[in-house]
């Protein structure tokens, strides 16, 4: 197996906490949703201030354009600027009021062919190339063939501003002779940037603000689940006694209220196992040595050749197997899990037939058995009912003195139908009535006391009840069956019940 590190290990465990898992939920989300949402927000602004600013800048192009004689511009050449033409310083003087009123950096009208005629803030002589054009060639394209446009591309100057450039036709006789350029800076960056910097300085509070409240959250469950993980590693270990703390929140204290019904059933269970087998145990412990007692009485009659009594000795070792055989099947049937097959069933012939398997035994006995029993149609597990009216019968009838009556009866009422198995023997002593249903508890020498507890499961397992209801000379046993096959409290007959 490979060796992980202990500090990896932790981490692992830390990572795959609830706390961890939580913070995670938490914050990647919105985290990604600030930053999506942010560079969003940033482009979109950019975009507009931007298509604004590239309007507003071709929008004075177009008016210093309207101001500018196209013959006159055509008339100024290289070496004016030098001189100081008064034509060239009229038109150097108009940009500057144009540059001045606008707030412009820089005003240039420039020929068909991209030669500087006038410059106002760039100081490009006259007749220059001027290699910025080259940038906005599809610009100028638009704009010599008669429309305005802005440079789609912002550019940074030697101060480190980023500006933008809007272009204007300049038309003499109906035809295109020149454009103006108005350049200005991107001044909004500023405001732009800072508005994207308070941005992320709000959206990391906001983060920060989330992560707290999700620790406080996944603090908050964790602590009930840690509750909830300690009672089941208990429960793990073997400690069934220990209850499981009730948790105030809905959902875990559900959790917890099914924790501590498995808790239950499985203390019950272990309970119920412990009992089986200290009663198994004791019960096998007799027939056992009863069968050692009597095969050594038969070797030392064999060897002394006294083969008389050898017979009787044989029948008392027969007895004693079938006792133990009886033994364990009625263990078996008890312990067994039982699915329940559920079919129609005529309740007279569910007691008619358990009553026919005991009538031998009744005859033996000198016990007669009367049924009355009303026509009903149970939704029920024929075989595992008729070995609780067995059961039932069976005790009825070992408890009745010769000459006795056994009365089994069946009625309807309220949507139930009630067995009732009574019979005029001595009755059930009082301190024996609360544990009559006990497996192995039996008031008999030789009954292995889980013919009643098997007749009360099954009862269950159809979610009817049984009952005992004892006196000197009448005591009955009342079984109480839903009709229409109404669901018990189990789907089976199992030892947990």
């Amino acid at each position: 197996m490979p060796h992980v590190a202990p500090h990896t290990s932790r981490w692992r465990d830390a990572l795959g906490s609830l706390s961890a898992r939580l913070l995670v939920a938490f914050l990647v989300p919105t985290l990604l949703f600030v930053a999506v949402a942010g560079t969003a927000v940033y482009q979109l602004a950019r975009v507009i201030l931007e298509e604004e600013l590239g309007t507003s800048l071709s929008g004075i192009a177009a008016a210093t354009a309207t101001q500018v004689h196209g013959e006159r511009l055509l008339t100024i050449e290289p070496g004016d600027d030098v001189a100081s033409t008064r034509t060239w310083r009229n038109f150097v003087r108009t940009f500057e009021n144009i540059a001045e009123a606008s707030g412009v950096r820089r005003v240039y009208a420039v020929d068909t062919q991209g030669r500087m005629r006038v410059d106002v803030g760039g100081g490009l002589p006259v007749g220059a190339e001027m290699p910025e054009l080259a940038r906005d060639r599809l610009e100028l394209t638009r704009v010599f063939a008669g429309e305005r446009a802005a440079s789609q591309v912002l550019f940074t100057g030697s101060d480190g501003q980023r500006y933008k450039t809007g272009y204007a036709p300049i038309l003499y006789e109906g035809r295109v002779v020149g454009a103006v350029g108005v350049e200005a800076s991107a001044a909004f960056f500023g405001p732009l940037q800072q508005l994207s910097r308070t941005y992320a300085i709000m959206g990391a509070v906001a983060l920060s603000a989330l992560a707290v409240v999700a620790l406080v959250t996944a603090r908050g469950l964790a602590r009930p689940l840690r509750r909830l993980m300690a009672s089941a590693l208990r429960i793990g270990r073997g400690d069934l006694t220990t209850p499981v703390p009730p948790e105030p929140t809905l959902e875990i204290g559900v959790l917890a209220r099914e924790l501590e019904d498995m808790r239950g059933a499985l203390e019950s269970r272990d309970r119920q196992l412990k009992m089986m087998l200290a009663g198994v145990a004791h019960e096998v412990r007799n027939p056992i040595g009863g069968i050692a007692l009597f095969s050594g009485i038969l070797k030392e009659d064999l060897q002394a050749g006294a083969h008389a009594d050898a017979g009787a000795h044989v029948e008392r070792i027969q007895r004693e197997v079938a006792y133990l055989q009886r033994i364990v099947e009625d263990f078996l049937a008890f312990a067994r899990e039982q699915p329940l097959a559920r079919a129609p069933v005529e309740a007279p012939t569910l007691l008619s037939v358990a009553c026919e398997l005991l009538a031998a035994e009744a005859s033996a006995r000198d016990v007669t058995v009367d049924i009355d029993a009303a026509p009903a149609v149970l939704e029920a597990d024929g075989s595992l009912l008729t070995a609780a009216l067995v059961n039932l019968v069976k005790n009825a009838v070992q408890a009745s003195p010769p000459g006795g009556r056994v009365q089994v009866s069946g009625a309807s009422n309220d949507g139930h139908y009630t067995i009732q198995v009574r019979d005029t023997g001595p009755g059930v002593p009082g301190a024996a009535r609360e544990r009559i249903f006990e497996p192995f508890f039996t008031t008999r020498e030789k009954g292995t006391g889980l013919g009643l507890p098997l007749a009360h499961k099954i009862a269950l397992a159809h979610g009817g009840a049984l009952r005992l209801d004892s006196a000197p000379g009448d005591t009955r046993f009342i079984l109480t069956l839903p009709l229409g096959g109404k669901p018990g409290h189990g789907a089976s007959v199992t030892p947990s019940r």
